[in-house]
C-alpha cells in the first residue's frame, strides 16, 4: 500500500511539474537556434522593423502544394523564418495558401496572378525518372491596412539549378520579409530625385526601376534646366532631396549646374551616377553597314569626379564574359530567324567582392559599352563594387564597332596580363567641393568647401538601369533582354545601390547574412535508393522492435517472482 502510495505521489509531482512548465511557457517564451549559421536568429534590424508592426499584418504565402522537394525545403525555411517574426510581435500573422487547390478555377487564377505581376515557376518533378510538370508561385503578398507589397521568394538565377536558388532564396528571405514589412508599416520619409536637362534617359527608359523605388520612397524629377534663371533656388530646393540619381546624361553640364549638384553632396546629399564615357548606342549598329564610331563624350564632370577621388577613362572593356546579342540570320518562310552571338561590348559581370551588402548574393549583372573607372588617391574611402572579368581588355577610343565582330573568336594572348576593371565603385567620407579655391560660377551665400559626412556610387554605364520596351512599348521588368529572354540582376543591384545610399535602419546589411544549406546529391540517392530506404526506415523499425520485446522480456522477468 505504501509503494502505491508513493507511486501516486510521484504521478501527482509530474503532473504538478508540467503544468507549472506550461503555464510558464505561455508568460515567458525562448527559442533556442542550434544551426550553425545562425538562420534563425534574427538581426537586430528585423527585430526593431517587426517590434514597431502596432497594427495586424497579414502575409499570405503562396507556397502550398504538390511541388519538388527543393521548394518543400524553400517552404519550411520560410515557414520557420516567418514563426520567428510572430513569435517576437503577435501582430504578425501568416498563412500558406495553394492558389490552385480548386481546378475549376486555376487557368482565372494563374491569369490574375500574373496580370499582378505574381509570375509562376515551371518546375520539373523529377521521381526515380519519371517526369512530371508542376506550376509553383514562389511568392507571398504582406497586407497592412490598405497597403500591400509582393514578396519574391525565389531568386532567378541563370544557369543555376533549382537547388541552387532555392539556397540563395534562403539566404535573400530575411531581407525579403523585413523589407517588405517595412515598407508597408512606415510611411514614406526619404525623398529621391531623378536629375533632367541634359539628355538623361526618360522615363519610359527608366520606368520599372521608378515604380520599384517609389514602393519606399517619394520620388520625382528634378530638371536642372532652371540653374540657368535661379540657381540659388534651385540649390535650395534640391538639398530637400536626399538622393539624386544622375542616369546616362548625354549632354554636358554646365558650371552652374555643376555647383548645384556639387553642393548639395557637400551638404551631405547622397547621388547615384550612371556616365557613359564613351558615345556609342547599339541602336546606332542596326543600318545598312551594321557599324558606328565610338569616341569620347565630353560632359564636363571629370574635374567632378576628379576632385572626388575617382576618373572615368574614355576606354571600352571588351570582354570574353559578356552577354549575348540576337541578330536576324536568314528566313524561314514569312518568319525571321535569330542567332545569338557573343557581344564582347556588353560585359557580364558576377560581383567578386561578396562581402558588400550592395553585391552580396547577386547573380550576373548586364552592362553594355562601359569603361574603366580608375580610383585616385585621396581621403574618401573607395569601395569597388563590381569590376570586369580577368578575360578583358580596354580599347582605346575613338573605334570603330561593327556587327561582324559578333562572330570573330578573339585571340587569347590579347588578354595576358589584364582584367579586372572597376565598373561601379563606392566613395563615402567628407567630400570637398570642386569649387573649391576657385571662382565661383554664382554666389552662394550659403557655399561649403567641405562638409558632412556623404556617400555616392559611380557607375560607368547609362544601361544598367534602362528597361527595355515591349511591342506595345510598355516598359519590361529591368534586367529582363526579350531579345533573348535572359533575366539579369540589374534591378536588384539598382535597388541595393539605392536601399544602401538611403538605409537609415541597416535594413541592407541583413544581405550579408551567409546560410548554408546541405543539398542532397540526386545521382548518390538514385544510386544507393534501396541502402537509403533500410537506413532511414527498416533500421529505426528494427531498433524499436528490438527495444520492444527487450523491454516486455525485462519487465516480465521482474514481475514474475
Amino acid at each position: 500500500m505504501s509503494a502505491t502510495k508513493n507511486n501516486f505521489k510521484k504521478i501527482l509531482i509530474t503532473i504538478g511539474i508540467i503544468v507549472i512548465v506550461n503555464v510558464a511557457g505561455h508568460f515567458v517564451f525562448k527559442r533556442f537556434d542550434l544551426t550553425a549559421d545562425k538562420r534563425y536568429t534574427l538581426s537586430q534590424t528585423s527585430l526593431n522593423i517587426v517590434a514597431d508592426v502596432k497594427e495586424p499584418l497579414y502575409i499570405d504565402v503562396f507556397l502550398e502544394g504538390n511541388f519538388p522537394g527543393e521548394f518543400k525545403k524553400l517552404q519550411t525555411e520560410t515557414q520557420q523564418l516567418l514563426e520567428e517574426f510572430k513569435s517576437n510581435n503577435s501582430n504578425i500573422i501568416f498563412q500558406f495558401v495553394n492558389p490552385l487547390e480548386k481546378e475549376e478555377e486555376k487557368d482565372s487564377i494563374m491569369q490574375s496572378f500574373i496580370q499582378r505581376g505574381l509570375t509562376p515557376v515551371n518546375v520539373t518533378v523529377n521521381d526515380k525518372g519519371q517526369q512530371t510538370q508542376e506550376v509553383v508561385f514562389p511568392w507571398a503578398i504582406a497586407t497592412c491596412g490598405n497597403r500591400s507589397v509582393k514578396v519574391p521568394l525565389l531568386k532567378n538565377m541563370m544557369g543555376a539549378s533549382t537547388a541552387e536558388k532555392v539556397v540563395s532564396s534562403v539566404q535573400h528571405l530575411e531581407y525579403a520579409f523585413a523589407n517588405a514589412i517595412n515598407t508597408v508599416e512606415k510611411a514614406k520619409q526619404r525623398k529621391v530625385a531623378v536629375i533632367q536637362g541634359n539628355g538623361e534617359l526618360p522615363d519610359a527608359l527608366m520606368a520599372d526601376f521608378i515604380k520599384s523605388v517609389r514602393d519606399n520612397y517619394y520620388i520625382g524629377p528634378f530638371t536642372l534646366d532652371s540653374v540657368a534663371k535661379s540657381p540659388v533656388a534651385s540649390l535650395k530646393y534640391l538639398k530637400k532631396y536626399d538622393l539624386a540619381i544622375i542616369a546616362k546624361p548625354t549632354e554636358a553640364f554646365s558650371d552652374e549646374e555643376k555647383q548645384v549638384l556639387d553642393q548639395f553632396v557637400i551638404n551631405g546629399g547622397k547621388t547615384l551616377w550612371l556616365v557613359d564615357q564613351v558615345n556609342m548606342e547599339m541602336d546606332s549598329l542596326y543600318n545598312q553597314s551594321g557599324s558606328n564610331l565610338a569616341f569620347p563624350s565630353d560632359l564636363n564632370l571629370n574635374d567632378m569626379f576628379f576632385k572626388y577621388g575617382i576618373r572615368i577613362r574614355p576606354d571600352l572593356i571588351f570582354d570574353l564574359q559578356n552577354t549575348p546579342i540576337a541578330l536576324a540570320s536568314g528566313g524561314q518562310g514569312s518568319a525571321t530567324q535569330y542567332t545569338q552571338y557573343p557581344w564582347f561590348y556588353s560585359p557580364l559581370i558576377y560581383p567578386t567582392f561578396k562581402n558588400n551588402p550592395i553585391v552580396s548574393n547577386l547573380d550576373g549583372i548586364k552592362f553594355q559599352f562601359t569603361s574603366p573607372i580608375e580610383p585616385l588617391n585621396n581621403a574618401i574611402d573607395k569601395t569597388i563594387l563590381l569590376q570586369s572579368s580577368q578575360y578583358s581588355r580596354l580599347v582605346g577610343t575613338p573605334v570603330e564597332v561593327n556587327l561582324k565582330m559578333a562572330s570573330e573568336r578573339p585571340d587569347q594572348k590579347d588578354f595576358v596580363g589584364t582584367g579586372n576593371y572597376p565598373v561601379a565603385v563606392l566613395l563615402e567620407g567628407k567630400f570637398h567641393s570642386v569649387y573649391e579655391n576657385r571662382v565661383l560660377p554664382f554666389k552662394d551665400s550659403t557655399f561649403k568647401t567641405s562638409g558632412k559626412e556623404g556617400k555616392m556610387i559611380v557607375i560607368s554605364d547609362g544601361d544598367v538601369i534602362r528597361n527595355q520596351l515591349d511591342k506595345n512599348f510598355q516598359p519590361l521588368e529591368l534586367g529582363y533582354d526579350k531579345w533573348t529572354n535572359n533575366l539579369y540582376a540589374n534591378k536588384e543591384f539598382m535597388m541595393n545601390c539605392v536601399n544602401y545610399l538611403l538605409d537609415d535602419n541597416g535594413l541592407i546589411n541583413i544581405r550579408s547574412k551567409e546560410v548554408n544549406l546541405p543539398i542532397l546529391d540526386k545521382e548518390k540517392v538514385y544510386a544507393t535508393y534501396t541502402q537509403s530506404q533500410v537506413i532511414t526506415v527498416a533500421v529505426p523499425l528494427v531498433i524499436l522492435l528490438l527495444f520492444g520485446v527487450a523491454f516486455t522480456f525485462l519487465r516480465k522477468r521482474k514481475y514474475s517472482t
